[in-house]
């Protein structure tokens, strides 16, 4: 039982989304993840923002900073986490750029400044 469980769970990509104060967690297969259209919709949908634009950025392995636009950089976030992916979301247009606001935000998560539950 435990080498079943321990293979259902080496093939699932965890997420922990944050969107200003608030996070959420779900799982997706990490082989099969889907499109990026898709988890677009997807966080839209757990975090209740159907009506807004946004910008999503993943820190990486390495602690950087990359954005997730795309099916090429959304699959790589996934195939990299291990096993869990961070997932940052900002407003689309509240800052001239929204990925450096993300990384002000991630900085403040390296610090120990913020910490995820």
């Amino acid at each position: 039982l435990n080498k079943t469980f321990s293979i259902i769970l080496s093939t699932l990509c965890c997420f922990l989304l944050q969107f200003g104060a608030e996070f959420r967690r779900f799982s997706l297969d990490r082989y099969k993840p889907g499109k990026f259209e898709d988890f677009y919709k997807l966080i839209l949908h757990i975090h209740h923002i159907a009506n807004l634009e946004v910008m999503i950025g993943y820190a990486d392995v390495h602690g950087d900073l990359l954005p997730i636009n795309n099916d090429d950089n959304f699959f790589k976030a996934v195939s990299s986490a291990h096993p869990l992916l961070r997932v940052f979301i900002q407003r689309q247009g509240k800052t001239q750029n929204s990925l450096q606001c993300l990384g002000q935000c991630w900085d403040k998560v390296k610090s120990g400044s913020v910490a995820f539950i």
